[in-house]
């Protein structure tokens, strides 16, 4: 049985004393909650004041992006040992970063390996463009991210680690594929893939998010779905209802 795991990508919001205010009016809430993985992913600046209003409580943390390298002279990034301390996952190959940084397929398997390899935990993100999608290009192209980015991973890796699918056309628009849409995707084009690559028992480990214009009063039709494992929330991971989500996530 996987556990759903629910993880709020604040993008680039909220100053570090923003965030240290929002965190404490929400970690009693999502405190309470049992039975699912709740993460917040702050920008970078925002992580040691969170991860200290944090310490006391079962809410992970994960960074919105990291470099694959160790060190070196990489102006403006960030290291997988300098989120350590703070961090728990990491979000990589999120589609923003795709298309305004030009981050590569083969970018996103330097980062999961380098991410594992520091013991986070990868939140590795796909999906496909509307023009793919209105085009029938959806399971070709996003079982070729998927295989692109868990190359030359073991079976044990990719079990621990966590994919989220989310439709570019879907973030931040107001739109989003329906729910039976997002899970049949994710089985064919998601966990279909890792299983051809690792075995069907390494498929069934892998939680899966769907991730697009999610709330509070939609999650639970995701969450319905066999192989729908959790969401990776934008805008609505950004108020004080993001508690009502996770609730409304085990309903």
């Amino acid at each position: 049985m996987r556990t759903p795991i629910i993880a709020g990508n604040w993008k680039m919001n909220k100053t570090a004393e923003e965030a240290v205010a929002f965190v404490r009016e929400i970690r009693n809430g999502l405190g309470q909650i049992e039975g699912v993985d709740k993460v917040v992913c702050p920008p970078f600046v925002a992580l040691p004041a969170v991860h200290e209003a944090l310490q006391a409580t079962k809410i992970g943390i994960g960074a919105q992006n990291m470099h694959f390298a160790e060190s070196g002279a990489y102006t403006g990034e960030c290291a997988p040992n300098m989120l350590t301390p703070f961090c728990q996952y990491v979000i990589i190959g999120h589609s923003e970063r795709r298309e305004y940084f030009n981050e590569t397929d083969q970018g996103v398997n330097k980062k999961a390996k380098a991410a594992l390899a520091h013991d986070l935990t990868p939140i590795i993100c796909v999906g496909e463009s509307l023009e793919q999608n209105e085009a029938g290009e959806t399971q070709e192209f996003v079982s070729g991210q998927v295989r692109a980015a868990l190359a030359g991973l073991t079976a044990e890796q990719v079990a621990g680690l966590i994919i989220a699918y989310e439709p570019i056309w879907a973030i931040g628009t107001g739109k989003s594929a329906s729910a039976a849409q997002a899970g049949s995707i994710i089985g064919l084009s998601v966990r279909g893939p890792i299983a051809d690559m690792f075995g069907k028992e390494t498929a069934q480990k892998v939680r899966i998010q769907y991730g697009g214009s999610v709330n509070e009063n939609n999650i639970a039709e995701y969450m319905a779905q066999p192989d729908i494992d959790g969401a990776l929330v934008g805008g609505a991971s950004l108020k004080a209802s993001f508690v009502e989500l996770v609730k409304n996530a085990l309903n």
